[in-house]
C-alpha cells in the first residue's frame, strides 16, 4: 500500500500559471510536436496530470514557484529558499491526475533529489535517489526516510540532471 501522494500542482495555481508564470512572464501555449519543433517536450513530464507529454498536445513551458505557493498558503517564510523553474503544463484546463498508478516519471535508473523542507519553508536535508527497478518500493522507502525527521513538513522531487521539480509530497 502506498503511504505517500504524489502532488501535481494545485488547479488554482494552473489556472494563474496558464495566464502569467511565476516570473511575471505571459504564458505562450504551443503544440508538442515529435521533431521537437518548437521546444523539445514529447515524452517530458507535464506537472498538472502527472505523466509525459504526447505529440499534438497544446502544452506551455512556465516559471513555477512551489515553495513560495505553499508557503503563502502556509504562513511559511523560505526566504532565499524560495526557488522558480521551469515545468510543462497542459496550456488548457485538464483532468488531473488518472487513477493512482504509482509514482510519477519513475523510470528505473534516473536519479532524482529527495529536498526536505521545514514548516517555515527551509531546506533541512536532501538525499540522492537512483530509482530501482520496483519504483514503487524504492520511492515509499526513500519517503519514509524523508519523513523520519519530525520537522520535514514536506519533500520536493527533482530530476537531479535539470534540478527541474517533478513533484511535491506533503507529510501523511
Amino acid at each position: 500500500m502506498t503511504e505517500y501522494t504524489a502532488l501535481p500542482i494545485p488547479p488554482d495555481a494552473l489556472a494563474e500559471l496558464r495566464d502569467t508564470d511565476d516570473s511575471g512572464r505571459p504564458t505562450r501555449p504551443y503544440v508538442a510536436r515529435e521533431d521537437g519543433v518548437p521546444l523539445a517536450c514529447v515524452g517530458s513530464p507535464l506537472r498538472c496530470c502527472l505523466r509525459a507529454v504526447e505529440p499534438g498536445e497544446r502544452v506551455a513551458l512556465v516559471s513555477y514557484a512551489p515553495l513560495r505557493r505553499w508557503a503563502a498558503a502556509t504562513g511559511a517564510s523560505p526566504g532565499a529558499y524560495d526557488e522558480t523553474g521551469p515545468v510543462f503544463i497542459h496550456a488548457d484546463p485538464c483532468e488531473g491526475p488518472r487513477a493512482a498508478e504509482g509514482y510519477p516519471f519513475a523510470r528505473p535508473g534516473a536519479l532524482r533529489t529527495i529536498r526536505r523542507y521545514d514548516t517555515g519553508g527551509r531546506i533541512v536535508g536532501g538525499s540522492l535517489f537512483e530509482i530501482p527497478e520496483d519504483t514503487g518500493a524504492g520511492f515509499e522507502r526513500a519517503l519514509t526516510q524523508a519523513f523520519a525527521a519530525p520537522e520535514v513538513a514536506l519533500v520536493h522531487v527533482r530530476a537531479l540532471e535539470y534540478g527541474c521539480f517533478h513533484f511535491e509530497v506533503r507529510r501523511p
